[in-house]
Protein backbone atom coordinates (compact mmCIF):
# COMPACT_ATOMS: atom_id res chain seq x y z
CA UNK A 1 0.00 0.00 0.00
CA UNK A 2 0.96 3.59 -0.91
CA UNK A 3 0.83 6.42 1.75
CA UNK A 4 -1.49 8.57 1.72
CA UNK A 5 -0.36 11.68 0.04
CA UNK A 6 -2.07 14.08 2.20
CA UNK A 7 -1.43 12.40 5.78
CA UNK A 8 -4.91 14.48 6.67
CA UNK A 9 -6.94 12.19 4.23
CA UNK A 10 -6.93 9.78 7.81
CA UNK A 11 -7.88 12.39 10.04
CA UNK A 12 -10.64 13.72 7.77
CA UNK A 13 -11.88 10.02 7.70
CA UNK A 14 -11.71 9.83 11.76
CA UNK A 15 -13.42 13.45 11.78
CA UNK A 16 -16.34 12.13 9.68
CA UNK A 17 -16.46 9.57 12.36
CA UNK A 18 -15.48 6.86 9.41
CA UNK A 19 -13.22 3.72 10.14
CA UNK A 20 -9.67 4.35 8.04
CA UNK A 21 -9.08 1.76 5.88
CA UNK A 22 -6.57 1.77 3.50
CA UNK A 23 -9.53 1.16 0.38
CA UNK A 24 -11.50 4.13 2.26
CA UNK A 25 -8.46 6.52 1.97
CA UNK A 26 -7.58 5.10 -1.37
CA UNK A 27 -10.94 5.81 -2.99
CA UNK A 28 -10.78 9.57 -1.15
CA UNK A 29 -7.93 10.25 -2.83
CA UNK A 30 -8.87 8.59 -5.92
CA UNK A 31 -11.70 10.80 -6.20
CA UNK A 32 -9.80 14.01 -5.18
CA UNK A 33 -7.53 13.29 -8.26
CA UNK A 34 -10.04 12.11 -10.66
CA UNK A 35 -12.62 14.26 -12.48
CA UNK A 36 -15.91 13.13 -11.67
CA UNK A 37 -15.35 9.55 -11.82
CA UNK A 38 -17.68 6.55 -12.54
CA UNK A 39 -17.48 3.70 -10.34
CA UNK A 40 -15.49 1.50 -12.24
CA UNK A 41 -12.96 4.12 -12.86
CA UNK A 42 -12.87 4.66 -8.88
CA UNK A 43 -12.17 0.98 -8.68
CA UNK A 44 -9.18 0.49 -11.00
CA UNK A 45 -7.88 3.76 -9.32
CA UNK A 46 -8.53 1.96 -5.69
CA UNK A 47 -7.12 -1.18 -7.22
CA UNK A 48 -3.76 0.83 -8.49
CA UNK A 49 -3.41 2.38 -4.72
CA UNK A 50 -3.89 -1.00 -2.48
CA UNK A 51 -4.32 -4.07 -4.98
CA UNK A 52 -7.61 -6.14 -5.22
CA UNK A 53 -10.89 -4.65 -3.72
CA UNK A 54 -14.17 -5.37 -4.59
CA UNK A 55 -16.56 -3.75 -6.39
CA UNK A 56 -19.06 -3.91 -4.03
CA UNK A 57 -16.68 -3.05 -0.93
CA UNK A 58 -16.17 0.08 -3.74
CA UNK A 59 -19.82 1.07 -3.64
CA UNK A 60 -20.27 0.43 -0.01
CA UNK A 61 -17.37 2.89 0.72
CA UNK A 62 -18.64 5.76 -1.45
CA UNK A 63 -22.14 5.65 -0.02
CA UNK A 64 -20.25 5.99 3.14
CA UNK A 65 -18.00 8.71 2.23
CA UNK A 66 -21.17 10.25 0.62
CA UNK A 67 -23.29 10.03 3.37
CA UNK A 68 -19.92 11.43 5.47
CA UNK A 69 -20.23 15.21 2.83
CA UNK A 70 -16.56 13.85 2.36
CA UNK A 71 -17.63 13.53 -1.34
CA UNK A 72 -20.40 14.36 -3.55
CA UNK A 73 -22.48 11.89 -5.72
CA UNK A 74 -24.21 13.24 -9.46
CA UNK A 75 -25.81 11.67 -11.73
CA UNK A 76 -26.90 13.35 -14.93
CA UNK A 77 -30.18 12.42 -16.80
CA UNK A 78 -28.98 9.21 -18.70
CA UNK A 79 -25.45 8.85 -16.84
CA UNK A 80 -24.58 6.40 -14.19
CA UNK A 81 -23.52 7.56 -11.17
CA UNK A 82 -20.25 9.95 -11.38
CA UNK A 83 -18.24 11.32 -7.89
CA UNK A 84 -16.03 14.46 -7.02
CA UNK A 85 -14.02 15.51 -3.90
CA UNK A 86 -15.53 19.26 -4.28
CA UNK A 87 -18.12 19.27 -1.51
CA UNK A 88 -19.71 22.22 0.33
CA UNK A 89 -19.15 25.12 -2.15
CA UNK A 90 -22.58 25.14 -3.70
CA UNK A 91 -21.21 24.64 -7.52
CA UNK A 92 -22.89 22.89 -10.54
CA UNK A 93 -21.97 21.07 -13.81
CA UNK A 94 -21.85 21.29 -17.36
CA UNK A 95 -22.51 18.01 -19.34
CA UNK A 96 -21.60 17.30 -23.04
CA UNK A 97 -24.31 15.89 -24.66
CA UNK A 98 -22.27 13.96 -27.14
CA UNK A 99 -19.19 12.82 -25.33
CA UNK A 100 -20.67 12.68 -21.45
CA UNK A 101 -17.33 15.21 -20.25
CA UNK A 102 -18.44 16.73 -17.08
CA UNK A 103 -17.06 20.14 -15.96
CA UNK A 104 -17.92 22.50 -12.33
CA UNK A 105 -19.36 25.74 -12.97
CA UNK A 106 -19.18 27.91 -10.26
CA UNK A 107 -22.56 29.40 -8.73
CA UNK A 108 -23.32 32.58 -10.58
CA UNK A 109 -25.13 34.36 -6.86
CA UNK A 110 -22.48 32.04 -4.53
CA UNK A 111 -24.84 31.18 -2.07
CA UNK A 112 -27.33 28.20 -1.52
CA UNK A 113 -29.78 27.85 -2.77
CA UNK A 114 -28.51 29.67 -5.90
CA UNK A 115 -31.87 29.97 -7.63
CA UNK A 116 -34.77 30.74 -6.16
CA UNK A 117 -38.02 28.68 -7.42
CA UNK A 118 -40.68 30.20 -8.61
CA UNK A 119 -42.94 28.02 -5.69
CA UNK A 120 -41.64 26.06 -3.10
CA UNK A 121 -44.88 23.82 -2.25
CA UNK A 122 -43.64 24.83 1.29
CA UNK A 123 -40.49 23.11 0.99
CA UNK A 124 -37.67 24.46 3.07
CA UNK A 125 -35.55 24.72 -0.15
CA UNK A 126 -31.98 24.68 0.81
CA UNK A 127 -30.02 23.71 -2.05
CA UNK A 128 -30.70 23.51 -6.23
CA UNK A 129 -28.79 21.33 -8.42
CA UNK A 130 -28.40 22.93 -12.09
CA UNK A 131 -26.85 20.98 -14.55
CA UNK A 132 -26.19 22.92 -17.85
CA UNK A 133 -26.08 20.61 -21.00
CA UNK A 134 -24.17 21.23 -24.60
CA UNK A 135 -21.38 20.11 -26.43
CA UNK A 136 -17.89 20.41 -25.15
CA UNK A 137 -15.23 22.27 -27.14
CA UNK A 138 -14.09 19.10 -28.64
CA UNK A 139 -17.34 17.47 -30.04
CA UNK A 140 -18.05 21.27 -31.23
CA UNK A 141 -15.19 21.64 -33.48
CA UNK A 142 -15.51 17.59 -34.36
CA UNK A 143 -19.35 18.41 -35.71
Amino acid sequence: MTAPRNPSTAQELRGAGLRVTAARVALLETVRDGDHLGVEAIASGVRDRVGHISTQAVYDALHALTAAGLIRRIEPAGSPARFEGRVGDNHHHVVCRSCGAVADVDCAVREAPCLTASEDHGFAIDEAEVIYWGLCSACSAAA
